[in-house]
Protein backbone atom coordinates (compact mmCIF):
# COMPACT_ATOMS: atom_id res chain seq x y z
CA UNK A 1 0.00 0.00 0.00
CA UNK A 2 1.36 3.25 -0.87
CA UNK A 3 0.61 6.44 2.11
CA UNK A 4 0.14 8.58 2.50
CA UNK A 5 -3.96 8.10 1.13
CA UNK A 6 -6.75 10.70 0.79
CA UNK A 7 -8.52 10.32 4.02
CA UNK A 8 -11.95 11.39 2.24
CA UNK A 9 -11.93 8.47 -0.13
CA UNK A 10 -11.28 5.91 2.72
CA UNK A 11 -14.47 3.63 3.71
CA UNK A 12 -14.33 2.29 7.17
CA UNK A 13 -12.67 -0.82 6.16
CA UNK A 14 -10.06 0.87 4.04
CA UNK A 15 -9.21 3.13 7.29
CA UNK A 16 -8.85 0.27 9.46
CA UNK A 17 -6.13 -1.09 6.85
CA UNK A 18 -4.50 2.42 6.59
CA UNK A 19 -4.23 2.85 10.23
CA UNK A 20 -2.76 -1.12 10.77
CA UNK A 21 0.10 0.08 8.02
CA UNK A 22 1.48 2.94 9.72
CA UNK A 23 1.02 1.54 13.31
CA UNK A 24 3.47 -1.17 11.52
CA UNK A 25 5.67 1.29 9.84
CA UNK A 26 5.80 3.27 13.06
CA UNK A 27 7.00 0.87 15.11
CA UNK A 28 3.88 0.98 17.14
CA UNK A 29 5.06 4.23 18.42
CA UNK A 30 2.42 7.08 18.18
CA UNK A 31 3.72 9.42 15.50
CA UNK A 32 3.09 12.34 17.69
CA UNK A 33 3.94 11.72 21.24
CA UNK A 34 6.31 8.84 20.00
CA UNK A 35 5.37 6.10 22.92
CA UNK A 36 3.97 2.38 22.26
CA UNK A 37 0.50 2.60 20.72
CA UNK A 38 -0.34 0.05 23.03
CA UNK A 39 -0.16 2.01 26.04
CA UNK A 40 -1.41 5.46 27.26
CA UNK A 41 -0.17 8.69 26.18
CA UNK A 42 2.87 10.14 28.55
CA UNK A 43 1.64 12.28 31.03
CA UNK A 44 2.46 15.90 29.84
CA UNK A 45 -0.11 14.86 27.07
CA UNK A 46 -2.57 13.64 29.37
CA UNK A 47 -2.57 16.91 31.57
CA UNK A 48 -3.89 18.82 28.46
CA UNK A 49 -7.52 19.73 29.32
CA UNK A 50 -9.92 18.68 26.31
CA UNK A 51 -12.85 20.13 25.17
CA UNK A 52 -14.84 16.93 24.54
CA UNK A 53 -18.01 18.57 23.07
CA UNK A 54 -16.26 19.44 20.19
CA UNK A 55 -15.61 15.51 19.45
CA UNK A 56 -18.02 13.25 17.98
CA UNK A 57 -20.00 11.03 20.56
CA UNK A 58 -17.71 7.79 21.32
CA UNK A 59 -14.68 9.82 20.11
CA UNK A 60 -12.43 7.75 22.27
CA UNK A 61 -14.07 4.19 21.72
CA UNK A 62 -11.41 3.28 19.29
CA UNK A 63 -7.79 3.58 21.37
CA UNK A 64 -5.83 4.65 17.72
CA UNK A 65 -6.63 6.64 15.42
CA UNK A 66 -5.89 7.43 11.62
CA UNK A 67 -4.47 11.28 11.62
CA UNK A 68 -4.93 13.01 8.90
CA UNK A 69 -4.26 16.90 7.63
CA UNK A 70 -7.44 18.53 7.38
CA UNK A 71 -6.45 20.67 5.02
CA UNK A 72 -4.84 17.93 2.10
CA UNK A 73 -6.89 15.64 3.62
CA UNK A 74 -4.18 13.25 3.31
CA UNK A 75 -3.17 10.70 5.95
CA UNK A 76 -0.23 11.37 8.12
CA UNK A 77 -0.14 8.47 10.72
CA UNK A 78 -1.54 6.18 13.77
CA UNK A 79 -2.28 8.39 16.63
CA UNK A 80 -3.73 7.27 20.05
CA UNK A 81 -6.91 8.57 20.25
CA UNK A 82 -6.08 11.11 23.24
CA UNK A 83 -3.58 12.68 20.89
CA UNK A 84 -5.76 12.77 18.02
CA UNK A 85 -8.07 15.47 20.37
CA UNK A 86 -4.49 16.97 21.60
CA UNK A 87 -3.42 17.93 18.00
CA UNK A 88 -7.49 18.90 16.90
CA UNK A 89 -7.89 20.62 19.77
CA UNK A 90 -4.33 22.71 20.41
CA UNK A 91 -2.52 22.73 17.19
CA UNK A 92 -5.80 22.71 14.61
CA UNK A 93 -4.64 19.79 13.05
Amino acid sequence: MKLPVDYTQLNSNSKRQVREEYCKLQNWSCMYCDQDLHEKPPSSILEKKITWELFPPHFLRWPIHLQHNHDTNMTEGAVHAYCNAVLWQYEGR
